[in-house]
């Protein structure tokens, strides 16, 4: 199953006093937070949860799969997650090392 943001509007009406049209609204205001300080290059960190950092990726030579030729891709930033120590035992618990 995939959480969408359907499922958290949905989980957040169910679980305060926020109308739908209000638990929709404060869903799309945390993501575009989210997305707006993404692109500033800055991270974002949820205690207990994780951290999401860009990162620049170099221009690297790539290979056309259908041709063969080679290729220079170009530089461009990527978004990364990182959970969190208290996530990560959750997602472990009961698990042998």
């Amino acid at each position: 199953m995939t959480l969408t943001k359907n499922d958290l509007r949905e989980a957040l009406y169910v679980k305060t006093d926020l109308t739908k049209k209000q638990a929709a609204g404060v869903v799309e205001n945390l993501i575009e937070l989210i997305k707006c300080t993404l692109e500033q290059g800055e991270k974002v960190l949820i205690s207990g949860f994780g951290k999401f950092d860009v990162m620049e990726k170099n221009p690297r030579r790539g290979r056309n799969p259908a041709s063969g030729t080679d290729l220079m891709l170009d530089g461009r930033r990527v978004v990364t997650f990182r959970c969190s120590d208290v996530l990560r035992r959750k997602l472990n618990k009961g698990k042998r090392k």
